[in-house]
């Protein structure tokens, strides 16, 4: 059965820090191979164990605000005095090329991207109560206390932004949060658009009269 190409699906993925939203999207794109991550830049320092290039494009602040002047970016924010930001050339050809493409973002980008592209399908991962979202904090071990302090108090404010998402999950138990993850993507390409344009040469066929 012939296919033809359909445009990819956008998603954004959000959270506040320490709901295990990088440790979802990861299993994610494990398990759909479809989807490609758009890697970010962000101005901060590597934290222990990751790698520019594969968890995010690191830059100077210097060289970040460059590229935003030049307009290089899809969307970015000042996230926890960080900046962060999506590049356009990591976004648009994918998509053209018929593949969905998944931003691991903060609220601020996610409405950036959301006005851009009215198409495009986000996500909220919110953790399964307020004592947990400390505990996974100072269990990361990447944050002295004062840091810690701040993600929690900056949550409350992006928590808040939640209701602005087409879905929440809540990341409790982890292979739970993952399945509905997975039943979004499901969800998105079992849609009308996509799969006309996908089985366009059936839909023909059966069309034919005798």
């Amino acid at each position: 059965m012939s296919r033809t190409s359909a445009p990819g699906t956008l998603y954004i993925v959000a959270a506040p820090s320490g709901s295990g939203k990088t440790s979802l999207v990861n299993a994610l794109l494990e398990r759909e191979p479809g989807i490609s991550l758009s890697v970010s830049y962000t101005s901060r320092l590597p934290r222990p164990g990751e790698v520019d290039g594969r968890h995010y494009h690191f830059v100077s602040r210097e060289v970040f605000e460059r590229m935003a002047a030049a307009d290089a970016f899809y969307e970015y924010a000042n996230v926890h005095g960080d900046l962060k930001g999506t590049a356009r050339t990591a976004v648009e050809p994918l998509l053209a090329e018929g593949r969905d493409v998944l931003l691991e973002i903060d609220w601020q980008g996610a409405r950036l991207v959301r006005a851009a592209r009215p198409d495009c399908v986000s996500v909220f991962v919110l953790p399964p109560s307020r004592a947990e979202l400390e505990r996974r904090l100072r269990t990361r071990a990447s944050d002295d206390a004062a840091a810690i302090a701040r993600r929690l108090a900056d949550s409350r404010h992006e928590i808040a932004h939640a209701q602005d998402f087409d879905y929440i999950v809540v990341n409790d138990q982890f292979a739970d949060a993952l399945a509905d993850l997975r039943a979004i993507v499901a969800c998105q390409r079992l849609r009308r658009g996509a799969q006309l344009a996908r089985h366009a040469a059936l839909v023909d066929d059966l069309l034919k009269s005798d």
